[in-house]
């Protein structure tokens, strides 16, 4: 249990690693909208640079997205007042410069189409700061709502679809209004990057350390590597966030938790001394990041990007929380989810009130990342040594799941039921991976 902020429950578990790990686990896409943010505070602090950021903003604004519930324009600088809330959503798009990595995914009939298959609720809260980040599955089934697409026709609202065919119906826009629906949250920021954009954007920070436990070999991702730390750039964070077989049970919600683990390493190297005060660095990001983003308007705005920036900075690690979106199986087909809403209430409602989070389940779905706690004096361990077994492995029974409504709330801390599974930025955690092949 952390000394402040979320504090979490569950299992830790000593993996194999090389050396130590100078910065814990879970993003992917969503990150790259607080990289811009990061970059343009940092820039403008470098004199000359700042002029420089203003106009790299400026160039933000070409492609961006209007939306329904955006904000009136910042009069002045300073924090934003009040609770920001952002949508940010990857898409899987066929761009010329990859398309050869995709194989049959860019050659066949669906080449052109683009699925939102990373969608991600980023919630700022009022004093006193608190940053969490909620990922949803993109087999998700919810309601969509009526939306317009780029060619100016609207589209019937649908009572049941996956969440992942939101961008095909409307865009951005779309997505944000379906998420809006599901959570009851006004969503005034939105951004959109694409799996290329990724890999530009990673490339420009010099990559991100993981943690690897038990090896992950996946042969539709063309991924084979040990245990340990790894930094991964370009094509290879590509692949491993689009990793789904190689880690936990092979399923759509480890790879979220994988995910994850990367968003939280993301986040550390984003704020590290070996970024912020790299002015070259810093530039690359900026500069790489703004092509490479679509935003809403509501984000184009540098003076608000800056606001929302130093509403943000002050926020510990262990105050920034990744949670996954409660789910359950659809009684209609097995490959799908439907929202557990007992659960996602009781996370809306504590959001909503800015009360504290305490997590009770484990740091990620389908035993798809641990947390690492390596006893204090422990010699060093093998890095090509196995993963520790899943979570319930030869402990007997299963732990029976907690009814929603025995979650309490004490002295303001809402204890999220068992089925919200997530981790803060303090945590340490490596993605379990398996050599299933």
């Amino acid at each position: 249990m952390t000394s402040r902020g979320t504090r979490t429950h569950g299992r830790r578990l000593p993996v194999a690693r090389h050396g130590k790990l100078r910065s814990p686990h879970p993003l992917t896409q969503a990150l790259t909208v607080l990289g811009v943010i990061v970059a343009v505070v940092a820039v403008s602090g470098a004199t000359v640079a700042g002029y420089a950021a203003v106009g790299l903003v400026s160039d933000f604004a070409q492609n961006s997205v209007a939306l329904d519930d955006a904000p009136a324009q910042p009069p002045s600088l300073g924090p934003l007042d009040g609770p920001i809330t952002m949508v940010v959503t990857g898409t899987d798009e066929c761009e010329a410069e990859i398309a050869e990595w995709f194989g049959d995914r860019c050659t066949g009939k669906d080449a052109g189409g683009q699925l939102n298959d990373v969608n991600m609720l980023l919630h700022i809260s009022d004093a006193p700061r608190r940053v969490t980040v909620v990922s949803f599955p993109r087999d998700l089934m919810v309601p969509i709502p009526s939306c317009t697409g780029e060619d100016g026709r609207q589209t019937w609202a649908m009572s049941k679809q996956p969440l992942n065919s939101a961008y095909s119906y409307g865009g951005l826009g779309c997505v944000v209004n379906t998420l809006s629906d599901l959570s009851g949250m006004s969503v005034p920021y939105a951004a959109k990057v694409s799996f290329g954009n990724v890999i530009n954007i990673t490339d420009a920070i010099g990559g991100v350390e993981v943690c690897i436990a038990g090896g992950i070999r996946d042969p539709y991702t063309g991924i084979d590597w040990p245990a340990g730390t790894r930094t991964v750039a370009g094509y290879d964070a590509l692949q491993f966030l689009r990793t789904r077989h190689g880690v936990g049970d092979g399923s759509d919600l480890g790879r979220i938790s994988n995910q994850q683990q990367y968003m939280s390493r993301l986040v550390k190297k984003l704020v590290s001394e070996e970024v912020l005060t790299d002015v070259g660095t810093l530039g690359s990001l900026a500069g790489t990041a703004v092509k490479n983003v679509t935003p809403s308007e509501s984000l184009t705005n540098p003076m608000r990007m800056v606001q929302i920036a130093l509403a943000a900075k002050d926020v510990a690690f262990e105050d920034i929380t990744f949670l996954q979106y409660p789910t359950l199986t659809d009684p209609y087909d097995v490959n799908k989810v439907v929202p557990d809403h007992a659960a996602a209430d009781l996370m809306w409602d504590a959001l909503r009130a800015n009360q504290p989070l305490e997590l009770s389940g484990e740091a990620g779905k389908n035993d798809a990342v641990v947390v690492v706690e390596p006893p204090a004096d422990a010699a060093p361990a093998d890095p090509a040594a196995p993963a520790a077994p899943p979570v319930g492995e030869g402990e007997g029974p299963a732990e029976t799941e907690a009814p929603v409504e025995d979650a309490t709330v004490s002295d303001g801390t809402v204890v999220l039921p068992r089925s919200i599974t997530g981790s803060t930025a303090a945590q340490e955690t490596c993605s379990v991976g398996n050599v299933r092949g």
